[in-house]
């Protein structure tokens, strides 16, 4: 089993990235984990107060169960992910998603490289790095269009915590990272490599730097 984790700040193209890998490799072969489902559970907390968290801190994330679903699947046996609504701020209470344990597993998230005991588990890591310019742009449009947020909302969280946390603790991460790819999905050349990487570490070559 291959574990790759792709990291990069909000709206760097990291999803669009995993899946245009997926895509070139075959769905069969490969079980894609968001680290945005393992947001930590506040459901104890009221919406307001679950509003007021910082998503964007290290702590935000429950790595410690993430952490378990990946070595379950190292194992060779399968693990329930956890469902998280953004618009609630909250896990699903009814809903889970089953990982089952493939040849490629995909990790993908803001934070993924942050972490010295999840980094540990990855045989490949992978930073996306986008103009900043590009990613809030692209944040907007899709905390709107998905996740029913305000300009206003968006613009506070952005100052407050996105902004911040990125380089406080994004931005550092990078320096963690086997390949950076640059511009995200636009770059066919970057996802190009990382796939052809990805089929010669399966089939045992590890001499990447030859021919």
């Amino acid at each position: 089993m291959l574990i790759i984790g792709i990291a990069g700040g909000t709206g760097s193209g990291k999803t669009t990235v995993a899946r245009s890998v997926i895509e070139r490799l075959g769905s069969s072969k490969v079980t894609f984990i968001s680290q945005d489902n393992y947001y930590k559970d506040h459901s104890h907390l009221s919406l307001e107060e679950r509003s007021l968290i910082n998503y964007d801190h290290p702590f935000a994330f429950d790595n410690e169960l993430l952490i378990e679903h990946l070595t379950i699947l190292r194992n060779g046996q399968a693990a329930m992910a956890p469902v998280y609504n953004f618009s609630e701020h909250a896990r699903s209470t009814t809903e889970t998603v089953e990982l089952k344990p493939n040849n490629i597993i995909i990790l993908e998230g803001l934070l993924v490289l942050a972490d010295e005991n999840l980094r540990s588990l990855l045989d490949i890591k992978v930073f996306v790095d986008t103009d900043p310019d590009v990613r809030i742009l692209r944040r907007v449009l899709r905390d709107i269009e998905e996740r029913g947020r305000t300009i206003q909302s968006i613009h506070q969280q952005y100052l407050t915590t996105v902004k911040p946390m990125h380089e406080a603790f994004i931005e550092p991460s990078k320096k963690y990272a086997d390949l950076i790819i640059p511009e995200g999905g636009e770059n066919e050349v970057g996802i190009q490599l990382l796939s052809i990487l990805t089929e010669k570490y399966l089939s045992g070559d590890r001499n990447w730097g030859e021919n």
